[in-house]
């Protein structure tokens, strides 16, 4: 690097408990560069808030509003949304939202650095942040791998 010229300290990619392509190449590299990731749309556009449902149209004002549901390259896939389900049952099982673990999931990911999730009002914000608390286990992780494997 020349002297004196900025160095990249972190990298943002798309990341979540739904698409996690970072995890074949992106993610080793932060770590070989010590570079952060910081992860974008860690909510997957709001399908991890369990405001999304198989069969129902997508709530009015929401981001996803007028997207078409059921077809294979929706982002409310058949497919999609049976994780979903399968991760908000698992996340229940546990006392817990599937917000909450999508982010507390990002949390635990050694080369995240933050995870930003928008909001539209104080509740979600404080969602939002009540969600970073939850640590989970070694096993629940597993768990989630078999749920939302990588790719």
């Amino acid at each position: 690097m020349r002297q004196g010229a900025a160095r990249f300290i972190s990298v943002q990619n798309e990341y979540s408990l739904l698409k996690r392509e970072p995890e074949l190449e992106v993610l080793p590299e932060c770590d070989r560069l010590a570079l952060a990731f910081i992860p974008y749309f860690p909510l997957s556009s709001g399908v991890l808030t369990g405001k999304y449902r198989r069969g129902e149209p997508p709530p009015s004002g929401t981001r996803l509003a007028g997207v078409p549901t059921g077809r294979p390259d929706s982002p409310l896939s058949d497919q999609t949304l049976s994780v979903v389900e399968a991760l908000e049952a698992f996340a229940a099982r546990n006392g817990h939202s599937v917000l909450e673990l999508a982010i507390a999931w990002l949390v635990m990911q050694p080369m995240v650095a933050s995870v930003i999730a928008g909001a539209t009002a104080p509740v979600q914000v404080s969602a939002n942040a009540k969600a970073s608390s939850w640590v989970l286990t070694a096993a629940q992780l597993d768990e989630v791998d078999e749920v939302a494997p990588a790719h």
